[in-house]
């Protein structure tokens, strides 16, 4: 029997870990944290694959990539000249690992003001004890821990493609695609998903002749159609190449780079070489070394841990969470399911609506959604009725100089409730929260119509996609 006792252990410090550990402690409990994640110097890397190879860095070499990409092209609209213009790649990945460490140290330090208990290493299932569960903490040196509640984060990891395994030198996961140390002169990419779409554009943005191969037959499939043509019709236009309907065969790696033979939708053999390939198809769910058999921890088909509505697996007082279990697969799902089992712990009614959770891509333009596509709505024969506005017709869009997409809602034809509200366009990822507040609310698009939006602001155009609703536009 280990004589560490908590009553809450959390098994993962990425975003539902980190964040179910606080507001466990916030509650009252005594709480601890395991997790393995190492930093360039073997100390903890809290934040999970979100921080350390995913969210975060991914949007700082967005955001990096997107102002050399202003400063080559745009900014000579605004009047200001360019002139040497050059590109210090060491430079910015640095700054990417800056604001990887920022929120490292960041989460270190809510544990710490929360008094929650740390481990570094990794934690696996050893027997249930008589109070609960008895975890073994395998880090710097080896540990026993016990538990009366077990919240599993464990998250997930990069699906490979069979038969060509990521070496993180010419085939990437997302680890790698983060850490190409110059500029490809070709790059090809396979998936056409969110990871993909935000990495193509990153290295097109600072030079690279980007292919991006995709086995369905339709661009961004769980998109609004509507939308996803319009993000198709922007990317094509930046020079982004996207093939859709393919089906890669031999994958080859060599000191020259990857030949990836495939054949298109008509069916034609083909062949490209390139320098780099990301491979972008999908994430598993991540359990391993968990030793989950030890005490009979249920997984289905997939490897997911089984859990019902509330997050609980089939083990008394073990529950699981974000990425490792049943749902789409985002950090802020993951945050919202740790805050809920946590307050389930406690007595009280967590709750976590999946209908109302956003998501985005951080593409240029962006692409945001929550709710029901229309595709989903005529599949259902739900009558309904669409709006859109352009922001084309925005005058906060004409002055950023980025004009490019629009705002759409979906409304019950007889309610009027918001089934829906689908954005491409500058800055969309911060609009979509409206949309997300008024639907928890079961607002009516009439509600958006009547709200007073800043002039000028982008917001404007989801009053107006709202008015459109009723057929109603004041500036379109």
């Amino acid at each position: 029997m280990s004589d560490k006792k908590f009553d809450v252990v959390v098994i993962g410090g990425g975003p539902g870990g980190y964040i179910a550990a606080i507001r466990a402690a916030q509650l009252g409990f005594n709480v601890a944290c395991v997790d393995e994640w190492k930093n360039g110097k073997g100390g903890p890397a809290l934040g999970g694959t979100c921080t350390n190879v995913g969210c975060i860095p991914s949007k700082a070499l967005l955001q990096s990539s997107e102002h050399y990409e202003h400063a080559g092209k745009h900014f000579a609209d605004h009047g200001i000249k360019v002139e040497g213009l050059g590109l210090d790649i060491a430079k910015m990945l640095g700054r990417k690992d800056t604001v990887v460490k920022q929120n490292n140290d960041g989460i270190l330090y809510l544990f710490k003001k929360n008094k929650v208990s740390f481990f570094h290493g990794r934690a696996s299932f050893s027997k249930t004890d008589d109070t609960g569960y008895e975890l073994k903490v395998a880090g710097a040196a080896e540990e026993s821990i016990s538990a009366r509640h077990v919240i599993i984060a464990t998250g997930s990891n990069a699906r490979a493609l069979p038969g060509a395994p990521f070496d993180e030198e010419n085939i990437l996961s997302n680890d790698g695609a983060l850490r190409i140390g110059s500029v490809p002169k070709k790059l090809a990419l396979i998936g056409s998903g969110v990871i993909g779409l935000e990495m193509g554009s990153v290295w097109r943005r600072l030079g690279s002749e980007v292919t991006v191969l995709e086995a369905l037959p339709t661009f961004l499939g769980a998109v609004d159609e509507q939308i996803a043509k319009e993000a198709k019709k922007a990317f094509d236009k930046q020079g982004l190449k996207i093939e859709l309907g393919v089906k890669v065969g031999e994958v080859k790696s060599g000191k020259k780079g990857v030949s990836i033979a495939w054949t298109n939708a008509k069916g034609e053999d083909q062949k490209l070489d390139v320098d780099k390939l990301i491979v972008s198809i999908g994430r598993v769910p991540n359990t391993i070394g968990l030793n989950g058999e030890a005490v009979g921890l249920k997984l289905d088909e997939r490897g997911a841990i089984v859990v019902d509505d509330e997050c609980k697996t089939n083990l008394p007082n073990v529950w699981a969470v974000g990425d490792v279990v049943r749902g789409p697969m985002l950090a802020h799902k993951a945050e919202e399911e740790g805050v809920a089992v946590a307050e389930r712990i406690a007595g009280q009614h967590g709750h976590v609506n999946f209908n109302t959770i956003p998501w985005v891509i951080y593409t240029s333009p962006e692409i945001a959604w929550v709710g029901q596509t229309e595709q989903q709505l005529k599949a259902e024969g739900r009558a309904y009725k669409a709006g859109t506005f352009p922001f084309l017709a925005n005058g906060r869009a004409r002055a950023l100089g980025d004009t490019t997409g629009m705002v759409k809602f979906l409304a019950d034809a007889a309610t009027d409730e918001i089934l829906g509200v689908h954005m491409v366009g500058p800055q969309v990822s911060e609009l979509i929260s409206e949309a997300v507040v008024a639907m928890e609310f079961k607002a009516s698009s009439e509600d958006i119509a009547r709200i007073c939006h800043a002039h000028p602001s982008l917001s404007e155009a989801t009053k107006e996609a709202a008015l459109a609703v009723d057929k109603r536009t004041l500036n379109f």
